[in-house]
């Protein structure tokens, strides 16, 4: 019978997020934030709350933008390429004139090419834009998890 010894590759599950907070209201108005609130209740040490009077962190959606903007033309005139581009800007304060993260823009792009079957297309642009949507709620997390409370005296 023999051994087998494998080398470790250094994977280790990521585990709880860690935030410098126990408790955050998220606003549900918004499918990216219902996916953020589930995410931060589903894998950190906060907990999401209704009321902003009981939580030691407020989200503040402050704007978001989704954009598709051509990118090339080909010789007949048609548009080959678009590019997708969604962004938000948001800012997490502590509702007493701290802020845990100050405002904060997140802006990804993804390049879709185009031909002439419009429905699969658009299926895949709704795709790319969910995929984005997922890539901010995971870079929103990571900002929160390298967050401290900041005042007005600490400047």
């Amino acid at each position: 019978m023999g051994i087998c010894v494998l080398p470790g590759c250094g994977f280790q599950l990521r585990g709880a997020a860690q935030f410098p907070f126990s408790t955050i209201h998220i606003p549900p108005n918004h499918a990216m934030l219902v996916e953020l609130a589930r995410n931060i209740n589903a894998a950190s040490n906060a907990k999401v709350v209704a009321d902003p009077k009981d939580a030691a962190a407020i989200f503040t959606l402050q704007g978001e933008l989704r954009d598709k903007v051509i990118l090339s033309v080909g010789s007949g005139g048609r548009v080959r390429e678009y590019q997708l581009r969604y962004g938000i800007t948001f800012r997490v304060h502590d509702g007493k004139g701290g802020d845990y993260v100050p405002s904060n823009v997140i802006a990804l792009r993804r390049d879709i090419s185009f031909n002439d079957q419009v429905l699969a297309k658009e299926s895949e642009e709704a795709l790319l834009f969910r995929e984005m949507q997922t890539d901010v709620v995971q870079q929103i997390i990571r900002r929160l998890q390298a967050a401290r409370l900041r005042t007005a005296d600490d400047d």
